[in-house]
């Protein structure tokens, strides 16, 4: 049943702009492309630091290769996940959309994906561990998801289930004009900031990399299962994708076979360095 919507004033109108500098209607800089730079270019910042405290064997020139793999990765994986886990219909019939990236359109799941594909050729070329490489790369994601969901929220898309909350917002893209669940300010919070504290607790304050390379990787594809279907909970489904069983979102879907896989790593990858010793 829908809650009793009262008064529209009494909730929060979304008038943000999707552009932090336009230079024309549809030219400028927006939140969604900076989102990608800034985390990008924090990714860069950890692995420096990583290095510096001997916790990274990447020195200053790989960076800046392994900078360009993760970005070829994380567009092309986020990019082709959209369509075959959200638009598979519409890639058919305009397959040109797969190159349209202005338009918009990325999963995490799918950037997910990129990345291990980012890991395994950034191990194979420099000769190093897989499972060492995904430890590091899984630590760098948080602030990106961080600053995606901020942008999304900046964008108005992707907002929550009709609500009467006293923090819900109205979104001028929603043809209902009800108030929803700002679920992109949640999913910033949970996907992002607990994650990003998370993983660098792991890294700075416990001996995860040295004593099980593998378990951190396993850990965080888990935890970000567990937080991403708890998001799913007040997000609104995609538009044209049916519910699994009636009740499971496509990302509910995607999260629970992640976090599976995610689990199987943390459980096998447990005190490999102490049992390979021993």
């Amino acid at each position: 049943m829908e809650p009793i919507i009262a008064a529209a004033t009494e909730y929060n109108i979304h008038s943000y702009s999707p552009f932090l500098i336009k230079f024309s209607e549809s030219f400028g800089i927006r939140y969604y492309g900076l989102s990608y730079v800034l985390g990008f270019l924090s990714g860069l910042w950890l692995l420096a630091r990583y290095h510096k405290n001997g916790l990274s064997p990447f020195d200053a020139d790989q960076r800046t290769d392994i900078f360009f793999t993760l970005m070829v990765g994380v567009i092309v994986g986020g990019r082709l996940g959209f369509f075959l886990f959200y638009q598979s219909a519409s890639l058919v019939q305009d397959p040109l959309a797969l190159f349209r990236v202005w338009e918009g359109g990325m999963a995490s799941h799918g950037g997910f994906i990129g990345v291990a594909g980012a890991t395994w050729w950034t191990a194979r070329k420099y000769k190093v561990s897989f499972w060492q490489v995904a430890d590091l790369f899984c630590s760098l994601s948080p602030a990106g998801l961080l600053l995606g969901r901020l942008a999304n929220f900046m964008n108005g898309e992707l907002w929550g289930k009709v609500t009467d909350v006293s923090w819900a917002w109205i979104f001028p893209k929603d043809p209902t004009g009800l108030p929803r669940h700002p679920s992109q300010l949640y999913e910033a919070g949970l996907e992002g900031f607990f994650m990003l504290l998370y993983s660098q607790w792991r890294i700075w304050f416990t001996p995860v990399l040295k004593d099980a390379p593998g378990r951190l990787v396993g850990e965080f594809l888990f935890l970000y299962a567990i937080v991403r279907i708890i998001g799913e909970q007040y997000r609104e489904p995609d538009e044209g994708i049916e519910l699994l069983f009636g009740m499971m979102s496509r990302g509910t879907t995607l999260s629970i076979a992640m976090a599976i896989v995610g689990l199987l790593i943390a459980l096998t990858r447990s005190k490999t360095k102490k049992s390979s010793t021993s």
